[in-house]
């Protein structure tokens, strides 16, 4: 399908954001430009200090630009209220985050249904429904009743990913999401997420490993607050490949 008839998702246009630090203000983001289309699987990376964050942020709708224009969906983020800004985070995006965010006294159910807690429309038979189908998808059907500290790493982060696909969210935004797994746990991760990528899932995945890159169709450096660089991966390598030739866990 050509870029003209691809749907954008995510649209920036000459994004900037300032802070003031004491006297001093910080240009965090310097006129930040792009395009993310339906069904890409965009890495986002950059040293400390690039700007990954404050760009997260915006695209999470966490934060508003100082000045530009940002498009979540074809709605304008910036004029918007913070309630306004909430509905739409939890009606858009779904969020992974490197620690997991899960809530320590309750089931995989239970946090996987959390976020349709703050959907009237969607009773409580069908919430359950919803976040067990969830937690199947991600290969945790028994899991369900775990609570997190009968969990692993790589378990708590598969909860986490099916609490983000909960919502059938336009975008979903991984914050690190491999970060604190070990090689192995990481590479089923990204299995994982080739799988939504093949499945039309739009993901988004900020990272300091510049080795994930190879396994996204797209790649986004940031410097300084600008996008550096913007390159399309031709040669996607397959993560499922690569966790083969690892060595087993004892």
């Amino acid at each position: 399908m050509s870029e003209d008839n691809r749907k954008v998702v995510i649209e920036l246009k000459d994004v900037c954001r300032d802070f003031k630090v004491g006297d001093e203000v910080v240009h965090a983001l310097r006129g930040v430009s792009f395009k993310i289309y339906e069904g890409e699987f965009v890495t986002i990376q950059g040293t400390s200090g690039s700007g990954k964050s404050t760009l997260l942020n915006q695209i999470g709708c966490l934060d508003t630009p100082t000045s530009g224009e940002y498009y979540l969906d074809g709605v304008s983020v910036r004029k918007m209220g913070s309630n306004q800004r909430a509905k739409l985070r939890n009606r858009k995006i779904g969020f992974i985050f490197q620690n997991y965010n899960l809530l320590a006294k309750t089931t995989a159910v239970e946090n996987v249904e959390l976020p349709l807690m703050y959907n009237a429309k969607v009773k409580p038979k069908e919430r359950r429904q919803r976040a067990i189908k969830a937690l199947i998808e991600v290969g945790l059907g028994d899991r369900l009743e775990h609570k997190s500290n009968q969990m692993s790493g790589g378990q708590m982060q598969r909860v986490a990913i099916a609490r983000a696909l909960v919502n059938d969210p336009t975008i979903i935004l991984a914050d690190e999401a491999t970060g604190n797994l070990d090689t192995r746990t990481s590479f089923e991760m990204l299995v994982l997420f080739q799988k939504l990528y093949n499945e039309g899932h739009t993901i988004i995945f900020v990272t300091h490993n510049p080795e994930i890159a190879q396994y996204s169709s797209r790649n986004i450096f940031l410097r300084d607050g600008q996008v550096q660089a913007d390159t399309i991966n031709h040669n996607i390598l397959n993560a499922e490949e690569a966790l083969a030739k690892l060595p087993k866990k004892d």
